[in-house]
């Protein structure tokens, strides 16, 4: 039969080590709790992120324009 000394100490060393496994559940529940606010962070930032809108000259418009009408007329007389 064990001495309620024996006794005394198996419950404080449950204690202490019910003690040490609280303390590392919060610490990864915060850790966790961090990384899934960190990926909604990173998630937001790339989905709001707005690309720069690309301006074109007036002169480089017209270029393209009449590109595309020279390949339009090209089409067109092909398929006469």
């Amino acid at each position: 039969m064990l001495s309620p000394m024996a006794i005394d100490s198996i419950v404080a060393q449950i204690d202490a080590e019910i003690a040490r496994l609280t303390q590392v559940r919060s610490l990864l529940a915060s850790s966790l709790s961090l990384a899934t606010k960190l990926t909604a962070i990173k998630k937001k930032t790339k989905a709001g992120k707005t690309k720069t809108k690309r301006v074109l000259s007036p002169e480089a418009r017209k270029r393209i324009a009449d590109a595309q009408r020279k390949r339009w007329a090209a089409q067109k007389a092909k398929a006469k």
